[in-house]
């Protein structure tokens, strides 16, 4: 029994160590806004799930830590005058986070008006 003593403690140590390294259960979203990609001076916001989470103006970078999985966003124009939100408030990009990620993103615009376009850490 003298030799059994030491397997069982052993074996409750074990979850002792998992306790001590905790698995990442969320990842990170990070956007910037920079200043010569989007021609106009309005706010700009940044909806998660259909909340607003962010008013970016130039040069501003944002950054989220989010569960993993799905993710609904949406960008619209914010202010007075010319800067009311429009029809693209209604469109959407979805992304899939996974575990651990940090991905980045970079607000972009064209005719068809804002979105995010992924970015690497040379740029």
């Amino acid at each position: 029994m003298h030799g059994l003593r030491p397997t069982l403690l052993a074996l409750l140590a074990i979850p002792l160590l998992a306790a001590a390294q905790p698995s990442i259960d969320y990842s990170v979203l990070i956007i910037s806004r920079e200043r010569l990609e989007l021609a106009t001076a309005c706010d700009v916001g940044l909806y998660l799930e259909d909340q607003l989470a962010a008013r970016l103006v130039q040069g501003q970078v944002v950054s989220f830590n989010l569960p993993p999985g799905p993710l609904s966003i949406r960008l619209s124009l914010l202010g007075p005058g010319r800067c009311k939100p429009g029809i693209e408030q209604f469109r959407q990009q979805s992304i899939t986070l996974m575990a651990g990620e940090v991905r980045k993103y970079r607000l972009a615009q064209s005719t068809e008006g804002l979105y995010l376009v992924p970015t690497t850490a040379a740029q």
